[in-house]
């Protein structure tokens, strides 16, 4: 696996950790559905969590959260379209960027909040 992967995965890894210890319960990783995918899903309060997770090794050159532009919310907001039809889930959602930067093992983990709401189309 490329090392950028490797740091992916571990990000994504951190990502989980981190919601688990603050009470999210996680439905699904990496959750694929023909060419849409979703970083994590979870629960919390009775709320679907699609969480949208970078991860960068600094910032020198970009913040992780900017990476998600319009494209990729479309993109995020798409598959979780296809989630909730695909589980008849009838609950609120809400959109959420984790950013993890630095090496595995020693992330900085910022969650962003409601960091996005799904365009009208």
């Amino acid at each position: 696996m490329a090392q950028h992967n490797l740091l992916g995965k571990a990000g994504e890894d951190a990502a989980a950790t981190y919601l688990e210890l603050h009470g999210y319960t996680i439905r699904d990783r990496n959750w694929r559905k023909n060419h849409l995918e979703l970083d994590i899903v979870a629960t919390k309060d009775r709320e679907l969590i699609i969480v949208e997770v970078k991860t960068r090794s600094n910032t020198d050159y970009i913040e992780p959260q900017d990476a998600v532009n319009w494209q990729k919310v479309r993109h995020i907001v798409v598959a979780a379209d296809a989630y909730i039809k695909h589980f008849c889930i009838d609950a609120s959602v809400r959109f959420d960027i984790i950013t993890a930067v630095g090496e595995p093992g020693a992330f900085k983990i910022e969650h962003i909040k409601d960091a996005f709401y799904p365009p009208m189309f």
